[in-house]
């Protein structure tokens, strides 16, 4: 029922108008290169929403987590189930708790490799590189080989990184980028530990 406030009906129409005039240019179809960055919370949750959405619409996803190998994974129970779904775990922990560079270094280059076969392999629709920032940050792998790979990749397959600190570089060749921000966690202001369903 349309609305009897001419101000409201201004405004919606002008709000209807640039969406449509947004929706008519965006003609293209691509494989995105997408980027989750920054200090707060929700980087990895954010690809894995991604991911589920991808299986529902019937795609085949690939994921690689650098650093967490250590730990226990929710999402890797769940995902794993997905016949349609690749999901490999190739780390020893975060950093600071191995804090052994040679072997470290060794691990991000077997994840490497693995990744490097879905990005090559036509048969992923959306590959997630889950913690590659950091490896990155620290220089477990060489910035300009996994740039030239994510350049080089078949245009139509999706590309997702997460982690902080993400390389300039890879933000510059990215065509979506979320940096998300730390606002308030109850870990550091209330001293609550990293809780069952929500951190992991």
């Amino acid at each position: 029922m349309p609305s009897d406030d001419p101000n409201h009906a201004r405004l919606t129409a002008r709000r209807k108008a640039g969406y449509e005039h947004k929706q008519a240019r965006a003609t293209r179809e691509k494989g995105l290169l997408v980027v989750f960055t920054g200090p707060g919370k929700g980087k990895t949750t954010a690809a894995f929403g991604m991911a589920l959405r991808a299986i529902g619409h019937g795609m085949r996803v690939g994921v690689v987590q650098f650093l967490k190998g250590a730990q226990d994974s929710a999402e890797r129970a769940v995902l794993s189930r997905f016949e349609n779904v690749d999901f490999q775990t190739i780390g020893d922990g975060f950093t600071w708790l191995t804090q052994n560079r040679e072997r470290d270094t060794a691990t991000a280059e077997r994840a490497w490799r693995e990744a490097e076969r879905m990005i090559g392999d036509p048969r992923y629709d959306l590959v997630i590189l889950d913690e590659l920032n950091p490896v990155l940050k620290y220089g477990y792998l060489e910035l300009a080989r996994v740039l030239a790979a994510f350049g080089a990749r078949r245009s139509e397959l999706h590309l997702v990184v997460t982690g902080r600190n993400a390389p300039e570089a890879l933000v510059e060749l990215a065509d979506l980028v979320s940096e998300i921000r730390a606002v308030k966690h109850p870990y550091r202001e209330q001293g609550v530990k990293a809780q069952q369903g929500i951190e992991f």
